[in-house]
């Protein structure tokens, strides 16, 4: 089964403002975008269960058809820069997406 990484052209995170982080995974070639969006491998459940969080930090979950893309933003456990938080810019945490598997 190829994996994610494998079938989107970008897969990125980032600030979107000091309490969020956005998440990006866009595809260039339209079937590969219609696989993964009609294999439900990424849900809002399965992305909470991935990152170990409650469901109710991801504020927005998009599949955004014109843009071959899926589209996402969880609430920080800690604000940008704060005491304790490890990723000021959020540019780590797309990482643990790349090896989900698409049927």
């Amino acid at each position: 089964m190829p994996t994610l990484r494998e079938l989107a052209s970008t897969i990125r995170s980032k600030n979107a403002g000091v309490d969020h982080i956005t998440f990006d995974i866009i595809f260039r070639e339209r079937a590969n975008f219609e696989r993964v969006r009609n294999a439900k491998v990424l849900t809002r459940e399965s992305v909470a269960a991935l990152y170990r969080m409650d469901p109710e930090r991801i504020t927005d979950f998009v599949v955004f058809e014109p843009a071959n893309a899926i589209k996402f933003t969880i609430r920080r456990d800690r604000p940008s820069g704060g005491p304790g938080e490890h990723d000021v810019f959020g540019s780590q945490q797309y990482a643990p997406l790349m090896g989900i598997e698409i049927p």
